[in-house]
C-alpha cells in the first residue's frame, strides 16, 4: 500500500496522485510537484490515503513542498502573462492567415514552456507561428490540437439544462458515451436534443446508465408478449423509471390497455406459436 494525495493543476481537470512524504497536508491546500512537464503549482483535491501499489504503472513522484506565499504569487503572475501571450498569439495567427482557433494558453510554472491549445478542421502548418511565437517570449513553444470536447471543458458554457456544463464543473475525464445509452434511457435520438455545446453526446448520459441497466434486466421489451393477473397480452410501454409496463390486450370485441407494475408481468408465449 501507498500512501497518497491528489492533485489537480485545473479547476475540473484530473486528478494526480503524488506521495506527500512528511507534509502535513489537506483538502484545500496548494503543493510544487514535479510532472512530465516539469515543476507544477497544484491543488490538493484527496487528503492522504492508502491506495494498493500495483494500480499505479509508474513510481508514484513526492511532493516537493508545500506552495508559500511566493509560489502562489509567482502563479498569478503567470495567469497574467498568459492573458497576453493569448493576445499576442491571436494576432500572430491573424498575421499567418492560419485556419485555427485559439483556445487556451498555459504557462509552465517555471516559466520554461509555453503551451497554446488549439482547434482547427484538419491539419495546420504552424512551423512560422512556432518561430514568431519564440522570437517574442524566448522561450519553449508548444502547440497543441484538441478536440471540440476539450474545447468546451475549457470554454465552458450553459447546456440545454440550464446549468453550467459538467466538463467544465467536475469531470476530470470524458466517459464513453454511445447513442445506444440514449435508446435504451428513451430519449429522443434528435441529435439536437442529445447533444452538447460541443457537438457530441451529451456526457450526462452516461450518469445514469448503470441504473438504467439494472432496470432494464427486470423489464420486458417493448412488444413482448406477457402473462399479467388479466390475462396475457402485448407490452406497449415500458416506463422504467416508474417501474410500469402498459399492456394492450386484444379480443374478439375491442382493444384496450391497463398498466401494470414490472413484478406483476411474467413472459409469456407468443400467440400463434407452438407450445
Amino acid at each position: 500500500m501507498l500512501n497518497v494525495i491528489g492533485v489537480r493543476f485545473k479547476s475540473a481537470g484530473k486528478t494526480y496522485f503524488f506521495d506527500p512524504l512528511d507534509f502535513d497536508v489537506s483538502c484545500g491546500d496548494h503543493v510544487i510537484v514535479e510532472t512530465v512537464r516539469g515543476i507544477e503549482y497544484g491543488e490538493v483535491v484527496m487528503g492522504k490515503r492508502e491506495i494498493a501499489s500495483e494500480q499505479f504503472r509508474k513510481p508514484v513522484k513526492a511532493v516537493i513542498r508545500i506552495a508559500t506565499d511566493a509560489d502562489t504569487q509567482r502563479y498569478n503572475r503567470n495567469k497574467e502573462l498568459e492573458r497576453e501571450a493569448y493576445r499576442i498569439c491571436l494576432e500572430k495567427i491573424e498575421k499567418h492567415k492560419l485556419e485555427m482557433k485559439l483556445v487556451e494558453v498555459e504557462y509552465t510554472f517555471d516559466g520554461n514552456k509555453i503551451l497554446f491549445y488549439f482547434t482547427a478542421d484538419g491539419r495546420v502548418d504552424f512551423r512560422e507561428l512556432v518561430k514568431d511565437l519564440a522570437t517574442v517570449f524566448k522561450t519553449r513553444i508548444e502547440l497543441r490540437q484538441i478536440g471540440v470536447r476539450d474545447e468546451a471543458k475549457t470554454l465552458g458554457s450553459i447546456g440545454i439544462c440550464g446549468r453550467p456544463l459538467c466538463c467544465s464543473q467536475f469531470l476530470g475525464e470524458f466517459a464513453s458515451v454511445s447513442i445506444k445509452m440514449a435508446k435504451e434511457q428513451g430519449l429522443s435520438l434528435n441529435p439536437a436534443k442529445i447533444s452538447g455545446t460541443c457537438g457530441r453526446l451529451m456526457c450526462c448520459l452516461k450518469f445514469e446508465q448503470d441504473v438504467y441497466e439494472n432496470l432494464l434486466k427486470n423489464a420486458p421489451k417493448q412488444g413482448a408478449a406477457v402473462k399479467t393477473p388479466d390475462g396475457n397480452g402485448t407490452v406497449e410501454y415500458v416506463s422504467l423509471l416508474k417501474g410500469t409496463v402498459k399492456v394492450k390486450f386484444d379480443d374478439e370485441t375491442e382493444t384496450t390497455m391497463k398498466e401494470f407494475d414490472v413484478s406483476q408481468v411474467k413472459p409469456a408465449k407468443a400467440r400463434g406459436k407452438k407450445a
